[in-house]
């Protein structure tokens, strides 16, 4: 019972705090792409890959107490900090997850900037198109992010570095 909650538990165990919903879907969106045992079902949406069930779940660990979400307003916008609280860690503790060790990939992501990490989620949802077809999607769905040829070129990269880092 609540093996999908504990994986995201886990999600900020291993990386610390967590800046930003967009951030967090997508951390866990290449997760999940690398062969990481996320089971949330994604649709493309306006910033990328996004999933209603991981925003359920996350909202349901706020409202347990396992995870504290903070909301800062920023210019016209909020954005949100994600933190494990202590009740999360005990969850986390007393709960027996099997699921390859998160940390170096986790900690990977969360080292990279959103509208990144949008980039690689977005090269991954369209994985079964050709290398080419790929970056005309993005420079056609992302054509407001301004992503060039050689950002695209560092997606593949650094999808490819990630996935040797952190075999399991």
């Amino acid at each position: 019972m609540l093996n999908e909650h504990a994986k995201v538990l886990k999600v900020f165990s291993s990386a610390g705090e967590v800046i930003g919903r967009k951030k967090l879907q997508k951390m866990i969106y290449i997760a999940k792409k690398i062969d990481y045992p996320f089971y949330e079902k994604y649709d493309f949406h306006f910033y990328g890959p996004y999933s209603e069930e991981l925003t359920l779940r996350i909202e349901e660990l706020c409202n347990l107490g396992f995870v504290d979400e903070v909301r800062e307003k920023k210019g016209g916008y909020y954005q949100y900090r994600y933190n494990l609280t202590e009740s999360g860690e005990e969850f986390l503790a007393n709960h027996d997850l099997n699921i390859p060790p998160l940390d170096v990939c986790m900690t990977d992501l969360n080292g990279q900037s959103a509208r990144f990490l949008e980039l690689v989620s977005t090269v991954l949802y369209f994985d079964s198109l050709e290398r080419e077809e790929v970056k005309e999607k993005v420079f056609t769905l992302k054509s407001k992010q301004k992503y060039t040829e050689e950002e695209v070129d560092e997606a593949y990269t650094y999808v490819e570095a990630l996935k040797e880092k952190t075999k399991h």
